[in-house]
C-alpha cells in the first residue's frame, strides 16, 4: 500500500484553516477552489467532488474531530481498491499552522496520480487559505 503525505505550512490561524477544512460540503468554495470545481452532498456524510482535470470522486466522511482538528475520509471508485485519507491542522503560532494530509491508497500503481493530485490540491489550499 502506498502512503502519500503532504505537509503544508500556512500563514493563517489554525482555527480559520480548521473551519474551512471541517466544512465538508463546501470544500470547493472554502478550501481548494480552482482545484475543485464543485461539491454536492450525497447522503448525510458523503459528497461528490469535481476536479479541474475533469475527474469526479465520491468521498465519505469517517470522522471530524473538532478538538483534535482532524478529519478522516475515504474515496470510492473504479480505479481504487482502497483509499483512506486524514487531514490535521497543527498550530505553529498565532498566525501560522501546519496542514498535515496523509493518504493510503491501493493499487500502488495509482499512487503517482494521487500524489500529483494532492500536490495540486495543496497549492490551491495554500493560496486560498493565505488570501
Amino acid at each position: 500500500m502506498a502512503t502519500i503525505r503532504k505537509v503544508i505550512d500556512i500563514a493563517a490561524p489554525a482555527a480559520r484553516v480548521w473551519d474551512a477544512l471541517a466544512d465538508f460540503q463546501n470544500v470547493h468554495l472554502r478550501l481548494a477552489p480552482g482545484f475543485l470545481t464543485g461539491s454536492k452532498p450525497d447522503g448525510d456524510n458523503a459528497r461528490i467532488v469535481s476536479f479541474a482535470n475533469g475527474s469526479v470522486a465520491r468521498e465519505m466522511l469517517v470522522a471530524c474531530d473538532h478538538s483534535q482538528r482532524r478529519l478522516v475520509y475515504f474515496v470510492t471508485g473504479e480505479r481504487l481498491s482502497h483509499h483512506n485519507a486524514s487531514a490535521e491542522i497543527a498550530v505553529i503560532d498565532e498566525n501560522h499552522c501546519r496542514f498535515l494530509w496523509t493518504t493510503d491508497v491501493l493499487p500502488d500503481a495509482i499512487a503517482p496520480y494521487i500524489d500529483g493530485q494532492m500536490s495540486e490540491g495543496a497549492k490551491a489550499m495554500k493560496a486560498k487559505l493565505e488570501a
